[in-house]
């Protein structure tokens, strides 16, 4: 895997190994700014790893302003501690990722629609929850780059889980980034996604095409319901049984969110279609 990559005018970008989920087995990073630099995603937790990043961080012989983390999960996070220390730069982060994460002492949260200007470079903060309740990502208008973070990737895919994550604000958040028109995503896993307007558009379809079928399921349950575990089966049927159990989190996360429309009803373990 090649490290570091020039990836867009003024954007490196640094896989390290991580704990995350196959066939994923690194998480991007990336250094933002021709001038001063902001650093993104402090993700590997294993030492070999960390101290590539931080050879890595100082050979790019500028100012580091600091380093964001994307979210809270720990294929993001693992090396925010070593990484801050040892670079002796702040942590940037939304509020709801610092509240998850209060051993880190984030210096700042970032709130939707500030700008980070990094000398002609002016990065928008977008708040993005949906997979994490704290997820951002940054968008770079003039440049058309977007860093999404684990709102799509090119390699492996993206779980929503149904209480870290909500399938409802996620649909809304992959909507809004199909509204920016961006020329290039750069995504936490793979290699980066030209003209992604259509990746986001696809996303949205697939997670209502897979809802259809959840609702397709209980529509055949009849009055008696079913639970989640019965959903599985026949809403992923064109998926191999060993992601079954990543596919019930999806299917829980997509329950909840038809409950929450009124297009569904549960007793807390069965589930009927409204």
């Amino acid at each position: 895997m090649l490290r570091p990559r020039d990836v867009a005018d003024g954007v490196s970008a640094f896989p390290t190994r991580t704990p995350t989920l196959p066939p994923a087995t690194h998480t991007q990073s990336y250094a933002l700014g021709k001038g001063q630099v902001l650093l993104v995603e402090p993700a590997t937790p294993y030492a070999d790893e960390q101290r590539a990043f931080i050879e890595w961080a100082r050979g790019l012989g500028r100012e580091i302003v600091a380093i964001v983390l994307t979210h809270h999960h720990v294929d993001h996070v693992g090396g925010a501690e070593v990484l801050s220390r040892e670079l002796d730069v702040p942590l940037w982060a939304h509020r709801q990722t610092a509240e998850r994460l209060p051993e880190l002492g984030i210096a700042r949260l970032l709130e939707d629609g500030e700008s980070i200007t990094l000398g002609d470079q002016h990065w928008q903060v977008l708040h993005t929850p949906g997979h994490a309740a704290g997820h951002v990502c940054l968008f770079e208008p003039a440049l058309g780059a977007v860093i999404v973070g684990d709102m799509v990737a090119s390699q492996g895919t993206i779980l929503i889980e149904p209480t870290d994550g909500d399938m409802a604000e996620y649909l809304r958040q992959l909507r809004r980034l199909e509204g920016l028109g961006a020329k290039l995503a750069l995504p936490a896993h793979g290699d980066p996604i030209p003209d992604p307007s259509q990746l986001f558009a696809y996303y949205v379809a697939h997670r209502l095409e897979r809802e259809q079928k959840i609702v397709v399921a209980l529509e055949g349950a009849g009055p008696a319901g079913t639970t989640d575990l019965f959903i599985v089966p026949s809403a992923y049927a064109d998926t191999a049984r060993a992601a079954w159990p990543l596919a019930l989190l999806s299917v829980r996360a997509h329950l909840v969110k038809l409950v929450a429309e009124g297009r569904a009803r549960t007793d807390g373990d069965r589930y009927w279609i409204s």
